[in-house]
């Protein structure tokens, strides 16, 4: 059994590698381009180019057949469309498991990953999962995205949320689900809503890290307008500032305001807090004005 990773220079398949290898399980991971320490296990893939799903599906020298993928989609508009392309051509190689990366508001069904969902539900003879995370602690950590360099430079986090509250889960936590999902003996069809322990405003968010980097941190709340204008001057695409805004106004509207033990029954431990989060990760976010 090797298992593939495809989004491999992201956020949950680093971390889904990391215990894959620490369990000596065999994997390969799928990206455009590699990273250093992925180089031996790293395959070109591209969503968009259906010439590179034979190679990612082939067998390397010495490794067992793909039988199991991390499903990662592409950051396009018609995104449904090549991974459902790719699921089509995996099950023709005999791939039997999969396990989607979707988003805590999106339904079977529904739009982007909603249609995987509903691909991988009409299909017989596999077995699969959609993981449904709500909003990643990392996203205030990873060096690049906006809510971190912000921090990093203005001391500040911008939001359209208001007084919405989110129950942020930790990429770490979301790896752990992942892997149950890919290697253990699981039910068929499996749907699962992966959120942190307590339910979080952005105020709590700069009042944690104020507390823990004992700077102040400040929740500046804009508009839905001013918060586009401020992801495009930070670079920000205008299409993916105005999808990052709108996702701000359905937090506004308590659509994330829920708490659940999905993650506890599954691993067997709680999901990591924000507090133990952000003192863990407090040197990411030195000012560098």
């Amino acid at each position: 059994m090797t298992i593939l990773l495809t989004g491999g220079n992201g956020k949950t398949a680093r971390h889904i590698a990391s215990l894959l290898e620490e369990a000596n399980l065999p994997f390969v991971i799928g990206s455009r381009s590699s990273r250093p320490q992925n180089i031996g296990r790293h395959r070109s893939f591209d969503w968009l180019d259906e010439k590179t799903f034979q190679n990612i599906l082939t067998p390397g020298e010495g490794m067992e057949p793909i039988s199991a993928v991390w499903l990662v989609p592409p950051p396009i508009s018609d995104l449904a469309s090549p991974v459902n392309k790719f699921i089509d051509f995996a099950c023709s190689k005999d791939v039997t498991r999969f396990v989607l990366l979707s988003a805590s508001i999106v339904e079977k069904g529904g739009p982007a990953m909603g249609q995987i969902h509903a691909h991988l539900d009409s299909l017989e003879g596999i077995s699969y999962t959609v993981l449904r995370p709500t909003w990643f602690m990392e996203n205030f950590s990873t060096k690049g995205d906006f809510q971190c360099d912000t921090i990093r430079k203005e001391d500040t986090i911008y939001s359209a949320t208001g007084d919405g509250k989110i129950p942020f889960i930790s990429v770490v936590d979301i790896a752990r689900v992942a892997l149950r999902a890919l290697t253990a003996n699981v039910p068929d069809q499996m749907d699962h809503v992966l959120l942190g322990p307590e339910l979080l405003t952005y105020d709590d968010v700069a009042e944690t890290l104020t507390r823990i980097l004992d700077r102040k941190i400040t929740h500046a709340r804009l508009t839905e307008s001013e918060l586009v204008q401020k992801m495009q001057k930070s670079g920000m695409s205008a299409e993916d500032a105005q999808m990052h805004a709108s996702m701000d106004l359905i937090v506004q509207s308590g659509a994330e305001d829920r708490l659940n033990t999905v993650v506890r029954e599954l691993t067997g431990s709680e999901p990591r807090n924000f507090s133990d989060f952000a003192l863990n990760e407090a040197k990411l976010w030195v000012s560098r004005n």
